[in-house]
């Protein structure tokens, strides 16, 4: 069997996501020591990194070429929208937090970073740039969720059980499979100048979702606090 695209992006990413298992944050989400105010950050600036995802979704489906493709972006903004986003919600509200607040939440400046990169790249080029540019968050999430998953107690945590369950589920697998089967068609006969391309979103996503992990870490949100101006 023919080495895939797919394939050949794990080579230059394996490293960077092996990296995500070591994190402090995603060992304590596996492990179940990590402090509830932190996952409280990620859970809010994932919720808006999730709406602008969708937004690449249905970008994807505007940019497709024929209906096979459409219907595979529809179904994954399905997937993100309901399944991804409602995880986010019953969450919340364990914190107290309503939809509302959800969506009201100022992104962070990796989150800003990370949005704007997606947007940007899938605007200027096809839709194949619009898969490089999600199938990283996808793919990494299954691939955490999945390892997570074979740590002793994690699916069982009261709190972070849940999360792990998701992520690793045969419903969320499917979701990644389609993002990764979706980009070997797209990619399946790109000369060799375009490959590099998408490799490189591939490779830029995945620094950015480290960052991701290291703003939920750190609480961050901006470096310098802006004052509030009544109007």
């Amino acid at each position: 069997m023919s080495e895939q695209f797919t394939d050949r992006l794990w080579k230059r990413v394996k490293t960077i996501w092996n990296s995500y298992l070591e994190h402090s944050f995603v060992k304590g989400l596996g492990e179940g020591w990590l402090e509830q105010e932190k996952f409280k950050h990620w859970l809010k600036q994932d919720y808006v990194y999730l709406v602008e995802y969708s937004r690449l979704m249905a970008l994807g489906s505007a940019k497709s070429n024929d209906l096979k493709t459409m219907t595979t972006f529809a179904n994954l903004l399905h997937g993100t929208l309901n399944m991804e986003m409602d995880l986010h919600r019953q969450y919340a509200s364990k914190f107290g937090i309503t939809p509302e607040e959800l969506e009201e939440t100022d992104a962070a400046s990796t989150t800003t970073a990370y949005t704007s990169y997606m947007l940007n790249v899938s605007q200027r080029g096809g839709v194949e740039n619009v898969v490089a540019s999600v199938l990283a968050c996808a793919w990494s999430y299954n691939f955490i969720g999945k390892a997570l998953a074979t740590w002793p107690g994690s699916k069982d945590h009261e709190f972070y059980g849940h999360w792990v369950e998701m992520y690793s589920s045969d419903e969320f697998t499917e979701l990644a499979e389609d993002c990764k089967k979706l980009m070997n068609e797209l990619a399946d006969g790109k000369p060799e100048r375009e490959l590099v391309e998408l490799e490189e979103i591939v490779v830029k996503t995945s620094l950015l979702e480290y960052m991701f992990w290291d703003m939920a870490e750190n609480l961050e949100e901006w470096p310098i606090k802006v004052e509030e101006v009544t109007r």
